[in-house]
C-alpha cells in the first residue's frame, strides 16, 4: 500500500537543560508574592524527567526549559527531580507531591503508568504528561505531538541528499512515541520514491515488520547505541536518524570512527543548535515544540484554566516541523525546500496522507 492511499491516523503522541541541573527535589519553596498574568502568588510547578536526564539535550531538555521559562513569568519557584533509572519514577513523583506541588509534569512516555496511579491517588495535584496521551484522567493534561508529519518531511530529505541510496534510523525503545519518527521517516522516503521514480532503501525500520527493526534498549548513550549505529552504516546508510534521546551521540561517534561521509537527522530540538559539537553531522532535525508547549501548559495552569484536553503539536499549528539545512544547505538539491514546503502544505490541507499506527 502506497503512503498517499493509506488512511491518516493522525491522534498524536509521541514522545531537556541549562548547566545548573537539579538532581533531586528541593524543600517547597516560599513566595515572595510575585505572580504573573492572574497566576496564584503560591503556585509551585514542578517536573519529573526519565532516565535520560534534563541534559539530554532532546526532549527532557526542552520540557525542562519551557517549564523554568513559565516559572521565571510567573515568578514562580520550580522543583525539579532527575531519575537515574524506571525503578525511581513512582518515588520521584511522589515525592513532588509530598512537597505540596500544584503542577507535575512527566516528561516521557515511560512515566505514563507511575503519573497515572500518582494522578488517581492524589485528584487535588494538576499533572501534565509529555508524550504520553494514555491518561483521561480529569486531572491529566497530555502533551503530544504529531511527529509523523515532521518525520515525513525529514524522510524526503534523506532520500534526497543520500548517495548510496540507503538511510537508516534507529530508536530508543520500540515504543510509539518513537517509532511515531520512524514510521514518517520511512513514508517520506517512500513518497520520494514515487514522486522520483527512485529507490532508496530504508534500513533499521520496516513498519510492516515492527519487532525487526534496529533499537538500542533504553535511552541512554554507550556502546549499544554505538553498535545500533554501526549495523546501520555497514549497511551503507549515509543518513540516519536516531530517535531517543541522547542515543544519537553514541551515532555520531560510530560515523566518525568510520570515517565515512555520513550525516544525521537530530529528533526532538534543532541538533545543530544545541549540541554544537555535533553540530557539523546534521542535515536537518525533527522538531518537536515541546519547550513552547511545556511553558504554555505551565502558564495555563497557573492562571486557573488547567483543563485535561490534550495539546496536539501539528504542522498546521507550528507545534512540529524540520530544522533548516544550516551548513549542508549548499549541498541539497536546490528544489528541495520547494518540494517540502509543498508536501508540508498538503499534508495540512489533507491531500497527502500520512499514516502511522504508533499513533493508534
Amino acid at each position: 500500500m502506497t503512503t498517499t492511499t493509506r488512511k491518516a491516523v493522525l491522534s498524536g503522541l509521541a514522545l531537556a537543560s541549562t548547566a545548573a541541573i537539579l538532581t533531586g527535589c528541593a524543600s517547597a519553596p516560599e513566595t515572595d508574592g510575585a505572580s504573573g498574568g492572574g497566576a496564584s502568588s503560591d503556585f509551585v510547578p514542578c517536573m519529573v524527567s526519565d532516565a535520560g536526564g534534563f541534559d539530554d539535550k532532546s526532549f527532557n531538555q526542552l520540557g525542562y526549559e519551557g517549564l523554568t521559562e513559565a516559572a521565571d513569568e510567573l515568578g514562580a519557584e520550580p522543583n525539579t527531580v532527575e531519575s537515574a533509572d524506571e525503578t525511581v519514577y513512582t518515588s520521584n513523583i511522589d515525592s513532588l507531591v509530598g512537597q505540596g506541588c500544584n503542577l507535575i509534569v512527566t516528561v516521557g512516555f515511560l512515566l505514563a503508568d507511575a503519573t497515572g496511579v500518582a494522578a488517581e491517588q492524589h485528584p487535588d495535584v494538576d499533572f501534565a504528561t509529555i508524550d504520553d496521551a494514555s491518561n483521561t484522567a480529569d486531572n491529566v493534561r497530555p502533551i503530544t505531538f504529531n511527529t509523523s508529519e515532521a518525520a515525513f518531511l525529514a524522510g524526503y530529505a534523506a532520500a534526497s541528499f543520500s548517495k548510496t541510496g540507503v538511510v537508516g534510523t534507529m530508536g530508543g525503545l520500540n515504543i510509539p512515541t518513537v517509532t511515531i519518527f520512524m514510521d514518517g521517516y520511512v513514508d517520506g522516503v517512500e513518497y520520494y520514491n514515487e514522486q522520483k521514480d527512485a529507490d532508496v532503501q530504508v534500513v533499521g525500520w520496516d513498519v510492516e515488520n515492527p519487532e525487526g527493526g534496529t533499537f538500542t534498549g533504553g535511552f541512554e548513550a554507550g556502546t549499544q547505541a554505538k553498535a545500533s549505529a554501526q549495523t546501520l552504516i555497514d549497511q551503507d546508510a549515509d543518513v540516519i536518524m536516531a530517535v531517543g534521546g541522547p542515543i544519537y551521540q553514541s551515532a555520531a561517534q560510530a560515523i566518525r570512527d568510520s570515517g565515512e561521509d555520513i550525516v544525521m537527522v537530530g529528533v526532538d530540538s534543532d541538533t545543530y543548535e544545541t549540541d554544537p559539537a555535533n553540530a557539523d553531522l546534521m542535515l536537518t532535525s525533527v522538531l518537536k515544540g515541546i519547550k513552547q508547549a511545556t511553558s504554555d501548559v505551565v502558564t495555563s495552569a497557573a492562571e486557573g484554566d488547567f483543563t485535561n484536553e490534550a495539546y496536539v503539536g501539528t504542522l498546521e499549528n507550528e507545534g512540529v516541523g524540520i530544522a533548516p539545512f544550516h551548513d549542508y544547505e549548499s549541498e541539497v538539491d536546490p528544489a528541495l525546500q520547494d518540494e517540502l514546503d509543498e508536501i508540508s502544505a498538503g499534508i495540512i490541507a489533507g491531500d497527502i496522507e500520512v499514516a502511522t499506527s504508533s499513533a493508534e
